[in-house]
């Protein structure tokens, strides 16, 4: 597997897909150029697999991974944390030998992205 989920990562996203009605969709777990350090994170439902998409399955979620994102995202941990002010999703990528503040950038030694003030 590219991106392992926790078991709070996984509830939560099973509970977002219940409330967005996409049940039958696949998670879609990507990068993209931006953010302070050059890359940013990317999640969100989608039902369309690409021919390049690196797919599998965690915790009864279907997972999709696009073929440029995977060299990047190899080992990553998606949790979930919940305290007192809210919740958020929280990355660990082995990958990222830099990444900002917020913790939503980041890049790797072969890929330095395109890094913007989006942060």
């Amino acid at each position: 597997m590219i991106v392992t989920l926790t078991d709070s990562a996984a509830s939560r996203i099973k509970e977002m897909m219940a409330e967005q009605n996409k049940e039958n969709a696949f998670l879609r777990v990507g990068i993209k150029g931006g953010g302070c350090t050059g890359l940013s994170y990317g999640m969100g439902f989608d039902e369309n697999v690409q021919a390049d998409d690196e797919q599998f399955e965690t915790h009864g979620i279907k997972v999709i991974v696009d073929s440029e994102s995977a060299p990047a995202l190899k080992g990553t941990k998606i949790d979930f944390k919940q305290n007192m002010m809210g919740g958020g999703f929280t990355i660990d990528n082995p990958n990222a030998i830099a990444s900002c503040g917020c913790g939503s950038s980041f890049r790797t030694a072969t890929n330095a992205g395109t890094p913007s003030t989006d942060c």
